[in-house]
């Protein structure tokens, strides 16, 4: 039996290991899927050892696995961040699935009008983000408890002008997330609009107050499930890829 699995902090609410335990199921493969949950990056050396088929990585350790690993896809280096690992010949090799999926699940709602983003966080998931968002052209400015100037603002800065110009905003940090579900980043959501689409990667709740807010306000909204979904299917066509 082959085994699969995910490396993060706290899994116990994660989305991977239902959803590959379901898909195993569904099409007969003799497989499991693990949550491995490391105390500190220090581990992920002794769990790289095992006799795994293929990893995933989630927060904090999409950036923290990298000198681990013996090899980089030349998207994963490129957005320096990994959340899909396959093996190889002996070798461990790091993946970057987030800006597929992140891609698939946005494209049909991106216009014209989006020309320009605001992004929360900064951490692997954003960076993913930034990625695909500058390969479609989209300007992006970043929003941070401790900006560091250039295109990084605090969350005082949000105002009016801002949300004028920047149609797409997209949280990248665990706030609102399950089972901190009353949480919300700091935004002045009178100033949203129906040509707005704010985008929060969390998945769990399906509605984030941050959606909740922002939908009351007639913007468009979508949530990180069907990133989720995409970037799974593309872990799995890479892992088998590497077989």
């Amino acid at each position: 039996m082959k085994r699969f699995g995910l490396i993060g902090k706290t899994l116990k609410h994660s989305f991977s290991q239902p959803f590959f335990t379901e898909f195993f199921r569904e099409n007969g493969i003799d497989a499991v899927y693990e949550n491995f949950e490391l105390k500190d990056k220090s581990e992920i050396r002794s769990l790289l050892q095992e006799n795994l088929s293929g990893v995933s990585v989630t927060i904090p350790y999409k950036e923290e696995i990298i000198p681990f690993l013996e090899e980089l896809s030349p998207e994963a280096a490129t957005i320096g961040a990994v959340n899909c690992v396959a093996f190889k010949e002996g070798k461990t090799i790091g993946h970057n699935t987030d800006a597929y999926g992140f891609h698939q699940s946005i494209k049909p709602f991106l216009t014209n009008k989006h020309e320009r983003a605001i992004i929360f966080g900064t951490g692997g998931a954003s960076k993913a983000v930034v990625y695909v968002l500058k390969q479609i052209g989209i300007d992006c400015i970043f929003i941070s408890r401790n900006p560091d100037g250039g295109n990084q603002f605090s969350y005082a800065d949000i105002n009016e002008h801002m949300l004028n110009a920047c149609k797409l905003i997209v949280n990248c940090t665990p706030v609102g997330m399950y089972p901190d579900s009353e949480a919300c980043i700091d935004l002045p959501f009178q100033y949203l609009t129906p040509d707005h689409l704010v985008v929060d990667l969390i998945y769990n709740p399906v509605k984030t107050q941050l959606l909740q807010r922002s939908e009351a306000q007639g913007a468009q909204i979508l949530n990180g499930e069907t990133m989720l979904k995409q970037q799974a299917l593309m872990a799995w066509k890479i892992w088998q890829q590497a077989q």
